[in-house]
């Protein structure tokens, strides 16, 4: 269920998309405003990628064919290669090369604008509504992201939205926004979450070089014209706005959810800091009304599903059936993408339609965070107990639980390299044989309590009006 703003003036600004309204300004950019994005990107990390394999050959799958350090033949289910941790290579090796140095003091200087306690505020937004942010992300920012076709072209040809492995690459981009919200040490330079935004910044020009010269031996395996360059500076910022502005103005208010202004500023700023670590324009991002502007101008310019679009939003979905840790239905998957999303956008991703029971569950699922939200946020002792414990249980389930989750923390290595052979299908529909997981029942339990109060509290006020005009006869 989308909701577009009831109470907007409409007029000749305004503008729909997907279930969505708003003004269009001067300070939006158009289709064609946009387009040199498609073409411009982080030239630098990929300059400092090449120093890197200078010092520290790869292994030869990652490489050109043409570069090959040994004969090789590609084989679409080989094993990985072997891991390098391209951060402690720079770190190690940034003297040595003026690309790596040029990288390392970029990454490690601190921009004038960054004021750390209220990057450290903009951390603590998140674990403040904690399940309504990771519902958001997995539902909107990530499947319903996928309806950007030309996105969708590079990451078929990884692989790693496949049915079988989709679960475990969204655990990972997981964990990356856990790094840079771990703590305050952790965002600043020399911490995990400062250095996994430099592993994913080079392991992007890993992935466009790789998929560049792919398209030069054979120009039908991907379009430059059409698409743009693979990982390009439109998909930079459209990446960092769906962690960020998304949530803000899409995620959180569909599921009941709306930040104070203060929290809004600082959550954009702390999104600011990790674009400028991992190579993205930032200046999109200097004030929640940029944000917002370039998150609508993307809305309306970007979103256009394809086939593609198609099959990596229910390969998602495929992978998220029935696991751990919430062990959810395929129908109340799609109604939480359906509620996230609205019906314009899942039809076109082809999602199947619940009934309206799922949709229902739903309903009791925002009823129960914005009671669990609201509380909390309201008494600053609940607050900052929450956020603590949030921060250690997303980190336990997700990351280091061996049986459920990563088992232990990616270095984000090269693993999924495209080559001729990859382009990922829609997964078959599977049954699990699961009838209602633990999660639908405490929405219906929350959404029958809240249809109980809503009666109560309806036939008190009626009978008191009755009460009080018998009083006046």
């Amino acid at each position: 269920m989308a909701w577009s703003n009831l109470f907007a003036c409409k007029n000749e600004d305004t503008r729909h998309a997907w279930g969505y309204t708003f003004q269009w300004t001067p300070n939006h950019l158009t289709k064609e405003q946009m387009h040199p994005l498609k073409y411009s990107y982080d030239v630098l990390g990929e300059d400092a990628l090449n120093a890197l394999d200078r010092i520290s050959p790869p292994d030869s799958r990652e490489l050109p064919r043409n570069q090959s350090r040994r004969p090789t033949k590609e084989v679409p289910d080989a094993p990985p290669p072997s891991g390098r941790d391209l951060y402690a290579l720079l770190r190690d090796h940034a003297s040595e090369d003026p690309k790596l140095e040029a990288l390392w003091n970029e990454v490690n200087n601190v921009p004038a604008w960054v004021d750390w306690q209220q990057i450290a505020r903009g951390q603590d937004v998140f674990y403040r509504y904690g399940a309504v942010a990771l519902t958001a992300l997995a539902y909107q920012s990530l499947l319903g992201g996928m309806g950007a076709a030309r996105v969708v072209e590079v990451l078929s040809r990884t692989g790693g939205f496949s049915a079988n492995v989709a679960r475990h690459r969204m655990f990972e981009t997981t964990q990356h926004i856990l790094q840079v919200t771990k703590s305050l040490e952790a965002i600043k330079p020399g911490g995990e979450g400062h250095a996994s935004s430099i592993r994913v910044r080079l392991l992007h020009a890993a992935v466009r070089r790789r998929i560049m010269k792919l398209a030069s031996e054979r120009p039908e395996y991907y379009s430059v014209q059409e698409n743009g360059i693979p990982i390009n500076d439109l998909d930079s910022i459209a990446t960092i706005g769906t962690f960020s502005a998304t949530l803000i103005w899409l995620g959180f208010p569909r599921q009941g959810i709306w930040l104070k202004d203060q929290e809004i500023i600082d959550y954009i700023a702390l999104w600011r800091l990790v674009a400028h670590y991992v190579g993205s324009p930032s200046s999109f991002f200097e004030n929640p009304e940029q944000a917002r502007h370039i998150m609508e101008s993307i809305l309306i310019a970007e979103i256009n599903p394809s086939e593609t679009s198609k099959a990596l939003a229910n390969n998602i979905i495929l992978s998220l059936q029935g696991q751990a840790p919430s062990y959810a239905s395929r129908d109340f998957l799609n109604a939480n993408t359906r509620w996230l999303n609205g019906n314009e956008l899942s039809d076109a991703l082809g999602i199947g339609k619940p009934s309206f029971y799922y949709t229902a569950l739903v309903a009791g699922q925002c009823i129960f965070f914005m009671a669990l939200c609201y509380t909390y946020r309201s008494i600053p002792y609940l607050d900052k107990r929450k956020i603590k414990a949030l921060r250690r249980i997303f980190w336990a389930v997700i990351v280091e639980n061996k049986t459920h989750g990563l088992g232990k923390e990616t270095d984000f290595e090269f693993k999924h390299i495209p080559n001729f052979h990859t382009n990922t299908a829609m997964g078959e529909l599977k049954d699990t044989g699961l009838k209602e997981s633990g999660i639908e029942q405490r929405n219906l339990r929350t959404l029958v309590i809240a249809s109980t109060a809503v009666a109560a509290f309806s036939w008190i006020g009626m009978r008191i009006g009755y009460l009080i005009f018998r009083s006046l006869l």
